[in-house]
């Protein structure tokens, strides 16, 4: 809050949220975070994010894109070891062939693995190792369409069958 107590407030949203702005980008006062109004902010960097608790965040003008919803322009990378997914927006000049999502889906399938990394549960009937069923599962999750239970009745069929 310091940093807004130097600098001009340029805007002041409905719901309590202070923005700044600078030629790098948009400096943001909030206790909420996510899908806001028209844009989808994310705060990295933080520990143990509490919801309704004030932090302070910076992106670059840069880094704004129109929300889309439609377009298949995001994909979801995933660090097996740390058991951390974020969603990234392929860019213009990038050439991936990395499988493309719209927005809702890509965000239904952050939470699913977000999940899969939290619980055991579903795994418990399987004969095999819980990380090996979690790298299968994510695989097929950021490479495909295919729903998540049909994903989970495909892997325990295998394992029952085999």
């Amino acid at each position: 809050m310091d940093f807004f107590k130097e600098k001009k407030i340029h805007f002041k949203s409905k719901s309590g949220s202070y923005y700044f702005y600078s030629d790098e980008g948009v400096y943001r006062y909030s206790d909420h975070w996510g899908r806001v109004a028209s844009c989808r902010w994310r705060i990295k960097g933080i520990d143990v994010y509490k919801n309704q608790c004030f932090y302070v965040g910076f992106t670059k003008w840069e880094n704004f894109h129109p929300l889309n919803d439609v377009d298949k322009v995001y994909y979801i990378q995933v660090d097996l070891e740390t058991k951390q997914a974020k969603i990234l927006r392929l860019n213009s000049q990038e050439n991936s062939t990395v499988y493309l999502m719209n927005a809702p889906l890509a965000h239904l399938r952050l939470k699913q693995i977000q999940s899969l990394f939290k619980e055991y549960k579903w795994a418990k009937y399987m004969d095999a190792d819980i990380d090996e069923l979690r790298t299968i599962i994510v695989d097929r999750l950021i490479n495909s369409n295919t729903t998540l239970d049909i994903l989970k009745r495909e892997l325990k069929n295998y394992f029952i069958n085999s």
